[in-house]
């Protein structure tokens, strides 16, 4: 199945019109999101909750770590560089965090307010490996920002 993101775009802006709680609008997305596509095994984020430290937020799919710091795996390093990571093998990711043995690939973009302060990572592995284009970080990337813009 290929996402077709002008209407995934579309709905999600629909859906979070005028909704400004971040956590609202993570669910929202999410959902979103995972359904969209057989590719996505698990789709979430995790919050930013302290220095150098994410928690668990929103997600759908099995169980996903509760706790990851910046130092570790691609959500960390997601966190730590403000910048996508797409990981074709997880395998080969140093440091990588196997939250669920079904993961083999996986794409992981930041998440700012408005006011550009990273407030989480929306993380999306997959069971097949090489799952994730540039184009999916790009379109996806551009959902993020547009809703996250006003989040509180």
């Amino acid at each position: 199945m290929a996402i077709d993101y002008a209407t995934l775009t579309q709905t999600i802006a629909a859906l979070t019109a005028g909704e400004t709680d971040a956590v609202s609008l993570m669910a929202t997305v999410t959902c979103e999101v995972h359904h969209a596509d057989s590719r996505f095994d698990w789709t979430g984020f995790y919050r930013v909750v302290g220095p150098e430290l994410l928690k668990i937020g929103p997600y759908q799919g099995g169980h996903g770590c509760l706790v990851i710091p910046f130092s570790r795996g691609v959500c960390g390093a997601c966190a730590r560089t403000g910048q996508v990571q797409i990981v074709a093998d997880v395998e080969e990711f140093p440091g990588h965090i196997a939250c669920a043995t079904s993961t083999r690939s996986e794409l992981v973009l930041p998440v700012r307010d408005g006011a550009g302060r990273l407030i989480a990572v929306f993380d999306i592995d997959s069971d097949q490996p090489n799952a994730f284009t540039p184009e999916d970080a790009t379109a996806l990337q551009a959902i993020l920002d547009a809703v996250f813009q006003n989040a509180a």
